[in-house]
């Protein structure tokens, strides 16, 4: 939690061949706001950065989060120096938003405020080291 988008800009620079779409969430682009400013330095033309913002820890109990109380995700991007950034509430809006970040070709942070819904509880049955290895094979095979 807290590094999806440093990942994605990992990729998107050593990759620069490949679309990269980074969906982030609201509580991990808090745990490193960093990112951000990292992301804008380096501004990769092959990056979509999609934050959805539903004021909430929800993974963890629904906890609320700086959001939640007036952070701006799309006033700190921008202020961090992301070249586009949008903030979206409708889906059509979304779909919109996220065309116009594909043809633009250039570094997006897309925020979308969702509903924060989610099952009634979390669990997961992926063996994370494995996981970890399905990914790097996975580029690995992209490369062909």
């Amino acid at each position: 939690m807290g590094l999806a988008s440093s990942m994605g800009l990992g990729i998107a620079l050593g990759r620069p061949e490949l679309d990269v779409t980074v969906l982030d969430g609201d509580g991990s682009i808090l745990m490193n706001l960093g990112g951000l400013t990292t992301l804008a330095r380096y501004r990769p033309q092959n990056l979509i950065h999609v934050v959805f913002d539903n004021e909430s820890l929800l993974s963890v109990g629904g906890f609320p989060t700086a959001t939640s109380t007036g952070s701006d995700l799309e006033g700190i991007a921008r202020s961090a120096g992301v070249p586009r950034v949008i903030t979206v509430r409708e889906v059509d809006d979304f779909a919109a938003a996220f065309e116009e970040a594909v043809a633009a070709r250039e570094l997006t942070t897309i925020v979308a405020k969702v509903e924060a819904k989610g099952p009634p509880a979390f669990l997961t049955d992926l063996p994370l080291l494995e996981n970890r290895f399905q990914f790097q094979r996975h580029l690995r095979r992209t490369e062909d």
